[in-house]
Formats: structure tokens, sequence, C-alpha cells
């Protein structure tokens, strides 16, 4: 069913609201890719902050030119492509969608757009979903910190279990 004028601007509406708020936009090519598994994939989205789209090309390119990323290079823009929006986190949406195609291997990525109005290769898109995300940097980051009061208080109770060695060993050899 053709959609009407007025659903296209709700669209074009609702897409410049997200590439506007969104961190990065991840595009990828999603043509292989059954109704079972885009739906898993959704359901993955929706576990974090993420949230996937697929809509017709000629409306996202709308709704770049109305927004405030009038400069971002649309010529990728092609074929069957699903777009994969975070307004909190920068790597989880290429992490999201990097996982879905190890087991689905349907999903090619084309490139991202980030906020600034950038689009990132496939490639950079790729070593993107392989980085930590927030969460496991903040743990990386507690354990540097926490890395040299844990080794101090072991040099402290090594002296003391020195000391509870040699005692024992003597209240043994006196027993």
């Amino acid at each position: 069913m053709a959609l009407t004028k007025d659903q296209k601007e709700k669209i074009v509406s609702d897409l410049s609201e997200l590439f506007n708020s969104s961190k990065i936009t991840v595009v990828a090519n999603y043509q292989g890719t059954t109704v079972k598994q885009f739906q898993d994939l959704r359901h993955q989205a929706k576990e974090g902050t993420t949230t996937i789209k697929v809509v017709k090309n000629r409306l996202v390119k709308k709704a770049l030119d109305s927004g405030n990323l009038k400069d971002v290079d649309t010529s990728k823009l092609t074929d069957q492509l699903l777009y994969a929006f975070d307004s909190e986190d920068e790597v989880a949406p290429a992490q999201i969608l990097a996982k879905f195609n190890k087991s689905a291997g349907t999903i090619d990525f084309v490139g991202a757009i980030t906020s600034d109005g950038n689009f990132m290769e496939a490639d950079d898109v790729k070593v993107l979903a392989n980085l930590p995300n927030k969460e496991q940097l903040r743990g990386q980051l507690v354990g540097t910190i926490a890395a040299p009061l844990s080794g101090f208080v072991n040099v402290l109770s090594g002296n003391v279990r020195s000391v509870l060695t040699v005692l024992n060993a003597r209240a043994e050899a006196i027993k």
C-alpha cells in the first residue's frame, strides 16, 4: 500500500528527530534477512537503547536535508538498508548489528552517520563494533584505578602473613 503525503511527511519528521538526537546512526544492508531474524534483531536492539528502522532511502535523504545534517554524503544510501539509531551510546548500534550478523550472516555494513554530519566507512564501523561499550570501559577504568590500591594491600598483608607464619612455626616447634 502506498504511503500518503501526510504519512511520508510524518516519517521524514520522525527520522529527522532520530538523526538529530542520535550520537551515531549505523547504516547496513539487510538483504537476505528473514522476517523472523529481523524480529530477533529488533528485540535485541530494544534491550538496549538502539532503535532500528527500515525506511525508503529517498525519505532518509529528505530527513537529512531537512535537519542539521545537510552535508552528509548520501551516495552510498542505495539498496535495502536499515538504520540503527542510538542517542546514548556511540558503539551500541554497531555492536548489536555485528553480534546479530555472527548468527544470521546477512548484514553488511554500509557505513555510519555521526552526530556532526560525517559519514564513516564500513571498515571503520566494523572497528567500532569491536570496541567495548560504556559500561565495559567504566569497569576497566575502575579496575585500573583500584589495581595500585589492591597491590598495596597485598604488600602490607604479606608482612603480616610472614609474621604469622613464623609465629605458627615456633608454636608448632614448642609443642
